[in-house]
């Protein structure tokens, strides 16, 4: 049987970053990561859009807005500190119609209200920074929002949390609880404590522990559309103003760290939690239970789920996906975007009493688990303060302190 003090489950950017943190805290206990695959960061981590956000999408009184703040200054600091390509290409926020106009207002009061800076500009202004830019009168600029390479960052954080003293087990996936015991693909192991950033199966390990109990993990696959031109079409991201009710963004140009283009990403309903391509992944067991949550929210949910799911299953049509982009810039055209990139999953945790999806960062835990069971967009942005809030609750619940 192995043992460790801390057993952190998932080995994507928010585990590597909680077991990082807690070794910091605690050098003199053992912390092992364990994940399932035979490398990090094959899941959400490692097919991100690579976007590092800036924080104004989100009220004042969210975690993502606390966090995401901080998390851009962070990441962008490793990168630099680490040698890591960074793309400091910014972001408009662009309306496609006046309608747009007062929601426009809205990010810019969250932008302010969570110490973002953002610059309200003109249309003449925006075109400036971007001359193939659309937009209706006005704009939004935010200078801080950039690019990074998400494997290039996940690999780097790998090497010095390994340099820290931090264990890995690779390709031994956690199977089951057994009273204080874990067995996993390999063996068993027995910690002192676990931490679960297990990421699409983190609600299904959180149950065994008692935790979870009115959360479900609802998949959202997500797919960009990458051009045929060289580096270099576009100088800035390009988003449109968002519906602020449901967690997406809308499609949107991203501009990569290596300076090319890509249009996305769909927000599809998935049928089983790793729904990567093909059959790869496929569970009998995902499709009976994701099946029944998506009927049921088909026909009851507060944010209008079958007018969403609707909508981005027609984005599998590349040509009305590309339409959708032509929105936001000129010369847009569907035969200039062909390559399809690599699917992500988006792990969305959904509440099965309110029948909502989760607008924010969720945690459970006590004395002796804790569980991320809501880490989506912009977690990637998020992961390193975000860590910090994570161990900062397990010492809580370790010391018996009420949650501030």
């Amino acid at each position: 049987m192995a043992t460790t003090d801390f057993l952190v489950v998932g080995g994507g950017i928010v585990g590597i970053s909680i077991a990082r943190e807690l070794r910091s805290r605690h050098p003199d206990l053992s912390v092992t990561v364990l994940e399932k695959e035979p490398a990090c960061g094959r899941h959400a981590s490692g097919r991100n859009s690579g976007v590092l956000h800036a924080g104004f999408y989100y009220t004042a009184d969210s975690l993502k807005a606390r966090f995401t703040r901080d998390g851009n200054l962070a990441l962008r600091a490793y990168c630099e500190r680490r040698g890591l390509p960074l793309n400091r290409c910014g972001k408009l926020v662009v309306a496609r119609t006046s309608a747009d106009h007062p929601q426009m207002d809205e990010l810019l009061r969250r932008g302010a209200a969570n110490g973002v800076e953002l610059e309200s500009i003109t249309e003449a202004e925006a075109r400036r920074i971007e001359p193939r830019v659309k937009t209706c009168e006005r704009a939004i600029f935010s200078p801080h929002t950039a690019t990074a390479d998400p494997g290039a960052v996940l690999e780097a954080m790998r090497e010095d949390a390994a340099r820290e003293g931090i264990a890995f087990a690779l390709a031994d996936g956690f199977r089951r609880r057994r009273g204080d015991e874990i067995v996993t693909a390999r063996g068993t192991w027995r910690a002192g404590y676990v931490v679960n950033a297990a990421g699409l199966q983190a609600d299904r390990i959180a149950r065994q522990y008692g935790f979870s109990e009115h959360y479900r993990i609802l998949p959202f696959k997500g797919l960009y559309l990458y051009g045929a031109e060289s580096a270099g079409p576009f100088r800035t991201n390009i988003y449109p103003v968002p519906d602020l009710r449901n967690p997406f963004l809308g499609v949107h140009f991203t501009v990569t760290v290596d300076g090319h283009a890509k249009i996305g990403p769909t927000a599809i309903p998935a049928f089983w939690r790793e729904q990567y391509a093909g059959l790869a992944g496929f569970s009998l067991r995902d499709l009976v239970e994701i099946a029944g949550l998506q009927c049921g929210l088909l026909f009851s949910a507060g944010f209008e789920f079958r007018r969403l799911a609707f909508e981005e299953l027609r984005k599998y049509d590349r040509r009305h996906l590309v339409s959708l982009a032509g929105e936001l810039a000129r010369d847009v055209h569907a035969d200039d975007w062909r390559r399809w990139g690599r699917a992500g999953i988006r792990a969305q945790l959904l509440d099965v009493r309110t029948r909502k999806l989760e607008m924010d960062f969720v945690i459970e835990g006590d004395d002796r688990s804790m569980h991320v069971l809501n880490a989506v967009s912009p977690g990637w942005t998020c992961a390193i303060p975000f860590a910090s809030y994570v161990v900062d609750a397990i010492a809580r619940e370790a010391s018996g302190r009420p949650s501030p």
